[in-house]
């Protein structure tokens, strides 16, 4: 059986094809929306996060043979517990990687990480559109709502806790875009020309994470960008299509 680290909709359809492969699969994921998206592809799944010590002991318990890690290019504290759990237990671990994009415009600005991107836009004010999910948004609303000629516009997904976070950091009603994707070009450029937004901060999730379309439309509107860098993370045995890591899991289970 192989302990899966899932999350995104990539992940779903490589726990599928792994599956339909022979694989046994149980998902280990932090939401029970995503739980059920698993559920109803008939792949078992187990809810809640789970610390180093607990995916070793997990592995123990439950006689895992591998761990693949499925999870979100910027779930860095999951990643690095999968790496030291899988070391911990003695099994081999394999990492999904959404393929990485390089792009470069005049208007577009890289940085290393949320508080760098944050700082920089409290710089340039205006109408900000943050594009990056409630996870982080404590950063930014530190030190972007009340500031003198600054708007944050926070788009997140429709969830009863992020409305509640939005409404402890100060993130007005008026401010907060709820809806889930994937997004159109046309619509994001709709979102940016409605809120006239001056600058948008998102991060490198890959061309799954819908990065392609929110990037572009920016860049067409003449809107500048902060795009955060993926976490530098020394993954070991990555792989960006599914076929790679499904051929080397079944490699790695006829090599034990």
């Amino acid at each position: 059986m192989i302990l899966f680290l899932a999350g995104t909709s990539d992940a779903r359809e490589l726990a599928i094809e792994m599956k339909q492969a022979g694989l046994q699969v149980l998902a280990t994921v932090v939401t029970e929306p995503a739980a059920k998206s698993l559920q109803d592809a008939g792949i078992d799944t187990q809810i809640g996060r789970l610390t180093a010590v607990d995916m070793a002991s997990l592995i123990v318990e439950k006689g895992f043979q591998a761990v693949v890690d499925a999870s979100h290019p910027f779930a860095e504290e999951a990643s690095k517990n999968a790496l030291q759990g899988a070391k911990e237990a003695n099994v081999p671990y394999i990492r999904y990687e959404r393929e990485s994009q390089r792009f470069q415009d005049d208007k577009l600005i890289l940085v290393n990480d949320y508080a760098e991107a944050a700082k920089l836009a409290a710089t340039k004010r205006g109408v900000i559109m943050l594009t990056t999910g409630s996870k982080t948004l404590e950063i930014f609303a530190k030190e972007l709502v009340g500031l003198e000629d600054t708007r944050l516009i926070a788009r997140m997904l429709p969830r009863i806790d992020n409305m509640e976070k939005c409404a402890e950091l100060g993130v007005e009603q008026k401010n907060i875009v709820a809806i889930q994707g994937p997004f159109s070009k046309e619509l994001n450029k709709a979102l940016y020309k409605q809120y006239n937004v001056t600058l948008m901060i998102t991060k490198e999730s890959g061309k799954v994470g819908s990065v392609d379309e929110k990037l572009e439309a920016a860049l067409e509107c003449g809107i500048e960008t902060i795009m955060i860098a993926r976490p530098n993370i020394n993954y070991q045995n990555v792989h960006s299509t599914f076929e790679d890591v499904i051929s080397d899991v079944q490699q790695q289970l006829n090599n034990n």
